[in-house]
């Protein structure tokens, strides 16, 4: 026998990989999944039973792609082979899955242009299509003639407007789809302000004409080019037409892959055309688009009860806003384009189940990142970064060397590779209470707030009061359909997972180097809704520990102060509240609801019902648990700046020290404003102003008045940000009803909270303030502020000048807005600090989630949660604290001023700010410093 016989003879995961690659393909049965958004999937045969008799799998079965789909820490014993054959089977059959959802968005949209260019052929209307399409298919004849007309107007022009060039570059029938479908893009329900600048839809439709007419032209000359010319080569027209198919095919894949980048560099290449410039696209999209609103109207249902006649409209209208000054910034009038109302009234009422979910999460683990392109999904395109079209930060990623990146990608490829599923009793309640009409449980309210009636006189006073409620009323009723709209979209997402058994969400980065999933509307980032449907797929035995961790979590759930208390406290808590808790995972919608007085209810419901079982069970220790545990960082910010600082008095206060309960420093920042304000509510209100603001104010200072504003402050916050924030919280508890007082309430409470912050934590102050001046030495050259973070990852801030481009079209002058020749100085400044803070969290996160994994531990993080079994807490606890020790045995700050030394020699920069002597090692035996 020969060497590749024996070689084919036995199965593929016992063969060394230098053998693998000797195998030739033509001689093994394949089986060979085509899709049109990539190359074929070669997956291997099942092995026969004499090629596997007598070998050892334990050999070669680790270098499995489909293994670790298993589990990510799976072990074989020695497999038999019927359960090698049977995973192998379920992950191929998942594979095709996966490859279908990824291709069905484009292959559905493809398929109703194709029907919508029939029923355009036969002029008949399609009744079963969705409300959408019915409105575009009505628009579209009247569109199509409109756009035709204005194409014979300017060919029979001597002197053509400047779109008459472009307007016949695309048959009339494309270029109205095109309008129509771009046009309702923008306007769609998640927009809520239901509007869009005339300038963003003008420049969207002509650049998708652009696009189109490009893609036409290449096709065309490419067919032509391989036309044959003379008699002798006709002969070779049959390998012409292939290649032209090819080529044909291969521009057709990368437009289904959404790979336009690519696109427009093979027409570029190919092709001689000369780029539109953006009045071009400007210009010829107005004109569109006014064509549209001349065309397009809208019907209003006909009233059955009522003998009144329809209404016809027009869908579409276009207003100029007025300038206005806000918070000392002036805002200039533009043009605008509103969908008429109708239109939403009819998406209302089909709801949003047809609306297209792109990268829903994956059946199968996502594929590892090889490069900062190569990841994720199957065949859909991915980026290991957000840079939203920051030239300079994807450059950065793109000449960063693979091993400087290896410890980011592995970080999220164990992000990745976590195993999620739909906790089904969650969905059943909140499907439950979302049919009974919301507003409950933190649900919106299915119902809008009814407007105010309109006053029948003509009192100035009476009629400007009703405008503002009325203005107030319209604007909480758009709020709320926005958030009808996204409970919508993540109950249609977990109604579609709900049978998976598994599924995953591939992860990329924002430019700061923060991990998120690809997904946008059901992940473990959003709300309490998001968090109590989702649970891991893989359960563990909860033990002893893990059982004392359930209970701690579903006081931390409950909140209201629990949260605060110590650990002992918060399992007498749970102790005292059992008779409750047993009732809501029992009675959750019928009982007395106890789950329902939570901060973070359906979580907390999701833990009693958790504990219920275990504490039901005959064993509680050994009921497996597929709840995740959270760990969340005490004001996660200024634990990084207290260990940048190493000022023992502030890493106390942020728990990086032992004690006997965490330390709130939201509550600290409170009690300074609180004594601030008492000493003020003494004095003379005819001597000091803010003495009756103080008066107010002595009743309602708490945490949660500060709260948010503590967070941030690291973050950057400004001061009126800051207000906005406090004065939202005031407002909230209705104790002020004049909106003046209440705004000077609101900056009175704001300067003493930011007066606490700065008194408590000074060396962070410092240290805010001197990489606030290594950004303003750096603006000076003109270029942005760029680091690398601790894993290596380039960040370059993306922020520059906007630079605006002026000229009249048919509707209006417009001004086209663009990325500047020149950094923004103020921003590079003001973001640095925090970014910088965003970069190093980002760094402990991605560090504590590989070393779990090694550890065997199933880990999710929400930049500064961490999330594991309750069972494996203690474990992560130690690794989370042991990374951030290592993370700061960096000399960070060091390594900082000496990458901007050698990437900008000519400038001179401040010094390093003086640090303390805190030994960061009290962190490994600090009980709440993640809690």
């Amino acid at each position: 026998m020969s060497t590749t016989t024996s070689l084919l003879s036995a199965p593929l995961w016992h063969l060394p990989k230098s053998s693998r690659v000797k195998l030739n393909p033509k001689r093994r049965t394949s089986v060979i999944l085509r899709s049109p958004l990539q190359s074929s999937l070669l997956l291997d045969p099942p092995p026969t039973q004499e090629a596997t008799q007598n070998l050892d799998f334990s050999a070669g079965i680790m270098d499995l792609p489909w293994i670790h789909w298993i589990s990510p820490n799976f072990q074989p014993a020695k497999p038999s082979l019927n359960s090698i054959i049977k995973v192998k089977e379920d992950y191929e059959s998942l594979m095709r899955r996966q490859i279908h959802a990824e291709t069905q968005a484009y292959e559905e949209a493809l398929r109703e242009y194709k029907e919508l260019e029939k029923t355009m052929l036969e002029k008949k209307m399609a009744p079963s299509l969705p409300y959408v399409k019915s409105l575009c298919l009505s628009w579209f004849e009247q569109l199509r003639d409109a756009i035709e007309r204005d194409k014979q107007e300017q060919m029979n022009k001597n002197r053509k407007k400047a779109y008459g060039h472009y307007i016949d570059v695309l048959p009339s029938d494309k270029m109205a789809v095109i309008v129509m479908s771009k046009v309702m893009e923008l306007l769609l329900p998640h927009n809520l302000e239901r509007s869009v600048p005339l300038v963003q839809a003008a420049l969207k439709v002509g650049a998708a004409i652009e696009q189109e007419a490009k893609v036409q032209a290449y096709l065309k000359n490419i067919k032509n080019s391989e036309s044959p010319a003379h008699e002798e080569e006709k002969k070779d027209s049959k390998i012409r037409r292939k290649e032209f198919l090819t080529r044909k095919k291969r521009i057709s894949a990368m437009i289904k892959a959404r790979k336009i980048g690519e696109v427009q560099k093979l027409i570029r290449d190919e092709l001689e055309v000369k780029p539109w410039s953006k009045e071009v696209q400007a210009q010829l999209g107005t004109r569109l688009i006014d064509l549209l609103i001349e065309s397009a109207y809208i019907q209003s249902p006909v009233n059955q009860d009522s003998d009144a006649s329809f209404e016809i409209r027009p869908a579409f209208r276009h207003y100029r806003t007025k300038a206005s000054k806000e918070n000392g910034r002036v805002r200039y009038s533009q043009g605008m384009l509103e969908c008429d109302s109708l239109v939403y009234e009819g998406l209302d009422c089909t709801g949003v189940r047809h609306t297209v979910i792109p990268h829903l999460p994956m059946l199968i683990p996502p594929k590892t990142w090889k490069r900062y392109n190569v990841g994720a999904y199957i065949s859909l395109p991915s980026c290991a970064m957000r840079t939203r079209g920051s030239k300079d930060q994807l450059i950065a990623l793109k000449v960063a060397p693979k091993k400087q990146l290896d410890k980011v990608f592995k970080a999220l490829d164990v992000l990745g590779s976590t195993k999620w599923r739909i906790n089904r009793r969650i969905l059943d309640i909140v499907e439950s209470l979302w049919s009974s009409g919301g507003n409950i449980a933190g649900l919106v309210n299915k119902q809008d707030i009814p407007l105010p009636e309109k006053p029948l006189t003509n009192n100035l006073e009476e009629i400007k009061i009703w405008k503002w409620a009325n203005r107030k009323a319209k604007k909480a009723n758009s709020e709320m359909h926005a958030l009808r709209c996204d409970t919508e979209l993540i109950l249609t997402v977990a109604r579609k997972m709900c049978c998976e058994e598994a599924f995953y969400y591939p992860h990329n980065l924002d430019f700061r180097g923060r991990a998120y999933p690809m997904h946008s509307h059901l992940t473990h980032l959003g709300s309490d809704l998001c968090r109590g449907l989702l649970e891991f797929s893989e359960g563990k035995p909860l033990g002893k520990s893990g059982l004392k961790w359930l209970k701690i979590h579903l006081a931390n759930l409950f909140g209201g102060g629990v949260e605060k208390l110590s650990y002992d406290m918060r399992l007498d808590f749970v102790e005292v509240h059992l008779r409750e808790v047993f009732d809501s995972a029992a009675n959750p919608i019928h009982g007395e609801r106890w789950w329902m007085k939570a901060e973070d209810p359906f979580q907390c419901l999701a833990a009693c019902i958790e504990l219920a079982g275990a504490l039901r069970s005959d064993s509680p220790h050994t009921f497996v648990s597929h709840l995740p545990v959270h760990q969340d960082g005490s004001c996660n910010g200024l634990q990084h700046y207290a260990a940048l600082g190493r000022y023992a008095p502030e890493a106390a206060t942020v728990n990086l020290v032992t004690g006997e309960k965490p330390t709130d420093v939201y509550s600290g920042v409170a009690a300074r404003v609180l004594d601030a304000i008492k000493k003020d509510s003494m004095k003379d209100p005819a001597t000091w102003p803010s003495a009756s603001l103080a008066k107010i104010l002595v009743d309602q200072v708490d945490r949660k008045l500060v709260k948010q504003t503590v967070m941030t402050s690291v973050y950057g916050v400004t001061y009126i940000g800051a207000r906005e924030q406090i004065q939202r919280r005031l407002r909230e508890r209705g104790l002020i009803d004049d909106d003046t007082v209440l705004y000077k309430a609101s900056c009175y409470a704001t300067k003493l909270t930011m007066k606490a912050l700065g008194e408590m934590f000074q060396a962070a102050r410092e240290i805010k303030s001197w990489l606030a001046e290594c950004a303003k030495v750096i603006t000076l050259e003109n270029k942005p502020v760029r680091w690398t973070t601790p894993l290596g990852l380039p960040v370059v801030q993306p922020y520059r000048t906007i630079k605006q481009i002026r000229f009249y079209t048919s509707l209006q002058r417009m001004a086209i807005r663009g990325e500047g020749d020149k950094v923004s100085k103020q921003k590079q400044r003001t973001a640095f600090p925090p970014n910088f803070v965003h970069s190093l969290d980002s760094s402990h996160m991605m560090m504590t989630a590989t070393a779990c994994r090694s550890a065997g531990l199933t880990f999710a993080g929400v930049h500064d949660s961490f999330w594991t079994h309750a069972c494996d807490v203690d474990t992560m606890n130690r690794i989370l604290r042991e990374k951030f020790v290592d993370l700061y045995e960096i000399p960070i700050l060091e390594n900082l001023l000496k990458e901007f030394e050698e990437s900008y020699p000519t400038l001179e920069f401040p010094p390093l700010p003086e640090r303390g002597d805190f030994d960061l090692r009290h962190v490994l035996s600090s009980p709440y410093f993640f809690n």
